[in-house]
């Protein structure tokens, strides 16, 4: 049945002439319709503006601010099951992975939660005996907070966790292709007990994301996606001086060294890159594989390849899912038929699945390619492994780094000084050493060069959401020669 979707302001259903529609990547078909007005923008962010700036979110105590998140988080948890259903049949991806990530976002809002009421500033030594200098951590404000399609709902949370916590408020556009788990989870911060005007949401397409990012009623704009995107958003925030944080792609390395347990290299390589369908930023799309072990590696992660179960990504059973897109789908085909023109061989894939067809590609190896290669410097984020050898420590070090891209990055090895050599040495922001695609709550994330600027997690996420104020007040009653600064 066609279900249709209301945006969501101001703690209301807030419906919309223009509308547009959802499709289930696995069936091609729309399954929802959802608003498409550019015109929601400026409601949302009035009703956010009002909410910080007069409403009792803006005066609450950080301690209720936290009870709130913690209840919004155990509401959820009550929901993932369904959420799961709802993320899965929106983007394609599988339902393994959509649970996993659904019951775990109460973790991330009970960790924020644990800092709303211990975000302070701090006394500062005085240059003089006559003054008291102090500082505080203030709430930016309304925050403007656009998320992509690959994980949705998980990346949301990832920002709301801080955003909430530093007594900011919220309008979020969710991808056109995946807008329906945002609006599920406004509804139940509604239910959580979340004030008028802390979270909005508003749906749509390129019209109503150029609306939010040139707003002028926005003090940021956070952003989960592709360079390109990235690129529009920080030319419309700079117009207003509006500050960004920019979460971005990559073109993430795996390096797999002599001394390297096969088998588990092997599994890291796969997961790295077939998981969800390599539609992810931390995709280790290129593999680097020293000459001693490249050709048992090279066919292991082929074997593996030609294995992995394609199909509904509603069943348990399946191992990779469709692409999200018939676009998506054309542009990865376009991709490997550019690296193929370029000299580069298939090892195993490189086409449309031929008994499921439609956006299901089946995963792809690649060798015979270079540095230079197209693939090797493309964000491609689909299922393809473009596969290169090295013979030194060096040499390897030199080619990952050489690369647009700073996302993360893979170390197989198991020789302990060259793993923290080459975490030292690797210029990206995340590092695994023998795992890879691990994410926590816990750890700070996000990328250097065009893999943006600012992190989500952690501690530094709160960083983007608070500002820094200071106070001098002076104590003695000196009087002072107006004409002297100081």
């Amino acid at each position: 049945m066609m279900k249709t979707f209301a945006n969501f302001i101001d703690n209301r259903d807030v419906p919309a002439e223009r509308t547009m529609g959802t499709s289930d990547p696995f069936t091609g078909k729309i399954w929802a319709t959802v608003p498409d007005d550019p015109g929601a923008v400026d409601r949302a962010v009035g009703s956010a503006r009002l909410a910080f700036d007069t409403g009792p979110w803006g005066t609450m105590p950080a301690k209720h601010r936290a009870k709130l998140m913690v209840k919004l988080g155990q509401l959820l948890s009550r929901d993932a099951a369904d959420l799961a259903v709802v993320e899965t049949r929106d983007n394609g991806k599988l339902i393994r992975e959509t649970s996993a990530q659904t019951a775990g976002l109460a973790d991330y809002l009970d960790y924020f939660a644990g800092f709303a009421d211990k975000i302070q500033g701090t006394q500062i030594p005085s240059p003089t005996p006559n003054f008291l200098i102090y500082t505080e951590r203030k709430p930016r404000g309304v925050v403007g907070v656009i998320v992509p399609w690959n994980s949705p709902l998980s990346l949301l949370v990832w920002k709301l966790g801080p955003l909430l916590a530093a007594g900011c408020t919220a309008v979020i556009k969710p991808s056109e292709l995946t807008p329906v788990t945002a609006l599920l989870l406004a509804k139940v911060a509604r239910e959580a007990g979340f004030p008028p005007g802390v979270i909005n949401v508003v749906t749509g397409g390129a019209e109503v994301g150029a609306a939010l990012t040139a707003h002028p009623g926005l003090d940021l704009i956070t952003f989960t996606g592709g360079g390109e995107t990235a690129r529009h958003i920080a030319a419309a925030a700079a117009k207003n001086l509006t500050p960004t944080v920019l979460e971005l792609g990559g073109k993430s390395p795996q390096i797999v060294f002599e001394d390297a347990d096969v088998e588990a290299a092997t599994n890291g390589l796969v997961a790295g890159i077939f998981a969800a369908g390599g539609q992810t930023c931390v995709a280790g799309s290129r593999a680097y594989l020293h000459e001693s072990v490249a050709e048992e590696v090279l066919a292991r992660v082929s074997q593996r390849a030609e294995t992995i179960i394609l199909g509904d990504p509603a069943r348990m059973e399946t191992e990779m899912g469709p692409v999200a897109s018939d676009a998506q789908r054309d542009r990865i085909l376009g991709m490997i038929a550019k690296a193929i023109s370029e000299g580069a061989k298939v090892v195993t894939g490189g086409v449309v699945d031929p008994n499921l067809g439609g956006r299901f590609l089946r995963p792809t190896v690649l060798n015979n390619v270079t540095n230079q290669t197209s693939i090797v410097r493309e964000e491609v984020f689909g299922p393809v492994l473009a596969c290169l050898t090295f013979s030194s420590e060096a040499e390897v070090l030199d080619m990952a780094n050489d690369s647009d891209f700073g996302l993360a990055a893979g170390v197989w090895t198991n020789d302990i000084r060259r793993a923290h050599r080459c975490s030292r040495d690797l210029n990206v922001g995340t590092v695994w050493v023998n795992t890879y695609r691990n994410v926590s709550f816990v750890a700070p994330f996000g990328g250097m060069k065009q893999s943006g600027y600012g992190r989500d997690n952690g501690l530094e996420a709160l960083d983007a959401f608070l500002n820094t104020k200071t106070t001098w007040i002076e104590t003695e009653g000196q009087t002072r020669d107006p004409f002297v600064l100081g």
